[in-house]
């Protein structure tokens, strides 16, 4: 074969060297997934995926719990985390785009067990994504009308997830851009408003730092709070990583993925850390309206405190219903991964067969069918209620995805190291990570602390040892390795060596994509890959 006719661009690069054709694996079922997403899509999809429960409505319970300085140091550093995470997941995926992702980059890189476990955890964590969206939107709902059941909300919230995942890769990816695309404007303009209330040039107060002082200052929960907020925060931040599943559905991944991460930290900083910064300049930690786990409180965004402070009611039933697009479009996102990566799971066999069936559109169905069941059970038991069961999920889902992060992490270690280690040069990857190796060591340190430390207040605080919040601490950590020891047991896996690792299966060479890396970009051309 051609390597030039095949389109890419590193001509005679160790990448052409080391190539091997037939890379057939038995072991592997063939993906039926459509390659139809756009460079436009997946860059919205990126920011969007992240814009949703976790800013709108979790976010009041990190102002209660550390405070607005408190809040903003955690969604931060979390924020800071993130990006080496997601430049990690971007130079494998970039790689080797293929449907699951780093949820199956374990199971070749590090050991089967280890991918296995990984990739369930995941999973597991985005069925209860999807819930806690789902009930959030019947909170939501709240504001507007009080009386009413709020899973009547949440069941319809679902059923229009389903119809829009059910239609397609494409079809969703194009539903994703326009959804995201409200929230990123509905997000500048709060931004705008926020500055102004803050300055007194709306509603005539000026706040300045005045909510940064007193019993209920700066840190209102001190060290413990901060790092209590950082599950709050991951939880926040949790879908980024949807950049690297539609990999196996993008038209031009070795373009698309690296286009997507350049801007990521941009986004970070502005949706997320200047937004949660406006919002403490304003609204004090104490406010009775905050998300703080209290069933006697109407739940109500903080961002929507913020336009009834300053005196603009219609525009707080605006933002409340951009809020609720938003969190249909999170839960949205969420299915789409709970769904491909099951699917990504039965193609390594380590899911049942039955769920590498696709409809006509490319929609794994029965993948579809058993998350929207689970989903539903979950919702269910909001029952109890809702805001109790909220934050339970927050909780329960922010630890699940700092173990994927880690996951991730790990996995991209083990591949520089193989792919050093075979000969391959480090020129030749469509992308590659930022501040290797320093970013990825930096991230995985502040996780590790942030998943041993969460637990503190539920240990040494106030009031001793709180057995609730100690399961939701540290409850994901048992069933992780519970997933683990059953693959390495129930199938004799081995660890991975570095010279056994296939990087040539769905390798960027192998299946025909180009290798944009060494493209002399113009100034502008940076410019715009950074912001959009």
């Amino acid at each position: 074969m051609d390597i030039e006719e095949k389109g890419t661009s590193t001509g005679g690069s160790t990448m052409e060297k080391h190539l091997n054709h037939n890379t057939d694996n038995p072991d592997r079922r063939e993906s039926k997934l459509k390659r139809e997403m756009s460079t436009r899509q997946i860059s919205m999809i990126a920011v969007g995926g992240t814009i949703g429960t976790g800013l709108f409505v979790a976010s009041g319970s990190a102002f209660a719990t550390a405070g607005p300085a408190g809040a903003l140091v955690s969604y931060l550093l979390i924020g800071l985390c993130v990006f080496f995470v997601m430049t990690s997941l971007a130079e494998i995926s970039a790689f080797m785009p293929i449907p699951g992702s780093f949820n199956i980059y374990g199971i070749r890189f590090i050991d089967p067990a280890f991918g296995f476990a990984v990739a369930y955890n995941y999973w597991y964590s985005w069925v209860t994504t999807v819930a806690s969206d789902v009930i959030a939107a019947g909170i939501v709902v709240k504001f507007w009308l009080p009386n009413v059941e709020p899973i009547l909300w949440a069941a319809l919230i679902l059923l229009l997830c389903f119809l829009f995942n059910v239609l397609g890769g494409k079809s969703f990816a194009e539903f994703e851009f326009w959804f995201s695309l409200i929230k990123v404007v509905a997000i500048v303009a709060f931004i705008v408003i926020a500055i102004c209330v803050a300055a007194g040039w709306i509603g005539g107060v000026k706040y300045g730092f005045t909510n940064w002082s007193g019993e209920n200052g700066a840190f209102a929960g001190g060290v413990g709070g901060v790092v209590k907020v950082f599950l709050v925060a991951g939880f926040s931040f949790q879908g980024t990583e949807i950049i690297g599943t539609t990999s196996g559905e993008s038209s031009n991944p070795t373009k698309d993925i690296p286009t997507a991460i350049r801007s990521i930290f941009w986004r970070i900083l502005l949706f997320y850390v200047l937004t949660i910064f406006l919002v403490g300049l304003i609204v004090p930690s104490n406010t009775p309206g905050l998300l703080d786990g209290d069933v006697d409180n109407l739940a109500v965004s903080p961002l929507v405190i913020v336009l009834r402070l300053a005196k603009i009611q219609p525009a707080a039933h605006i933002m409340n219903a951009v809020i609720l697009t938003s969190v249909f479009s999170a839960g949205n996102s969420g299915l789409y991964l709970t769904t491909r990566t099951l699917y990504a799971l039965a193609l390594e066999r380590s899911a049942p067969k039955l769920f590498t069936r696709t409809t006509k559109s490319g929609t794994p169905i029965f993948s579809l069918i058993l998350n929207v069941f689970l989903v539903c059970v979950f919702v269910g038991v909001s029952y109890i209620g809702d805001q109790v069961v909220y934050l339970w999920l927050v909780n329960l889902t922010g630890i699940a995805g700092f173990i994927a992060w880690l996951g991730i992490l790990a996995t991209h270690y083990r591949f520089r190291k193989a792919y050093i280690y075979q000969g391959y040069n480090i020129k030749d990857l469509p992308y590659r990570a930022s501040l290797y190796p320093f970013g990825p060591i930096f991230s995985f340190l502040m996780l590790a602390f942030a998943c041993i430390g969460q637990g503190y207040t539920s240990i040494f605080g106030d009031d001793g040892f709180v057995v609730d919040d100690f399961l939701q601490a540290y409850l994901g950590f048992p069933i992780f390795l519970a997933l683990f020891f059953f693959w390495k047991f129930y199938k004799r896996t081995k660890f991975v060596k570095l010279a056994e690792m296939d990087l040539e299966t769905d390798n960027y060479i192998a299946q025909g994509f180009v290798n944009y890396s060494q493209e002399l970009k113009t100034f502008g051309a940076k410019l715009r890959s950074m912001l959009y």
